[in-house]
């Protein structure tokens, strides 16, 4: 399976979770929801969702999505296909969630990983957060190093290219620190709550996202990759 392949999977069952649907909304969800998929297409999606359902993962039910009126089949028509997760799926699911290797820090993984962060536990949620963290800082020290190499060879327009990667990077290092302290704080919060030290939070609740953050954060499904 390709690293491409395996988010879709991830979001698919991601989605799925939440409540059954057919096709087109799920290709609906992954656009409008998730930014790094509106490049997908349905010859990507309906293997991916024929994969899933011989893996046991989901299973296909004849009929219409029960919250969506317009998908009412046509007389004479066949009915659409609504996709459901089965209690493997869900299991699988969560196995995916709990992984923190380093496919989950690279940009388009890491968009699929933040928009599911709210079912995520927070140790998860911060073991990603400080993995994309580490990989855009590394990231960022080779492109000074590149730029201080090759500077007196670039022309203005090429230059000020290398200059607008590394603060979109620059941007999105801040952006994480903020993430990352809220984390730090909400885990202080709840250990100096009553009984707080013996609990560990797998609620998948957020709760501790940075207030008031303004249009300069970067977006998580953007390509950072200059």
């Amino acid at each position: 399976m390709s690293r491409r392949s395996g988010i879709l999977e991830f979001a698919v069952l991601g989605l799925l979770r939440e409540s059954p649907m057919h096709g087109y909304e799920l290709r609906k969800r992954l656009n409008t929801s998730l930014g790094v998929f509106r490049a997908f297409s349905y010859g990507s999606l309906y293997p991916c969702l024929k994969a899933l359902v011989a893996s046991g993962w989901l299973i296909e039910e004849p009929g219409n999505h029960p919250e969506d009126p317009l998908a009412a089949p046509l007389a004479g028509r066949r009915a659409k296909i609504v996709y459901r997760l089965t209690a493997e799926g869900k299991e699988h699911f969560e196995e995916l969630l709990s992984q923190t290797g380093p496919d989950a820090y690279e940009d388009e993984h890491f968009a699929a990983r933040f928009a599911f962060f709210g079912q995520t536990s927070r140790d998860v949620r911060m073991r990603v957060l400080e993995g994309r963290r580490s990989r855009l800082e590394e990231r960022l020290e080779k492109m000074r190093a590149s730029l201080a190499r090759t500077r007196e060879r670039l022309d203005d327009y090429t230059l000020e290219l290398q200059r607008h990667g590394m603060e979109s990077v620059e941007r999105e290092v801040r952006w994480l620190n903020e993430l990352i302290e809220s984390e730090r704080a909400g885990r202080d919060q709840q250990r100096s709550a009553p009984g707080g030290s013996a609990q560990q939070d797998t609620s998948g609740k957020a709760g501790g996202l940075p207030r008031n953050r303004d249009s300069s954060r970067p977006d998580p499904s953007a390509d950072t990759d200059k």
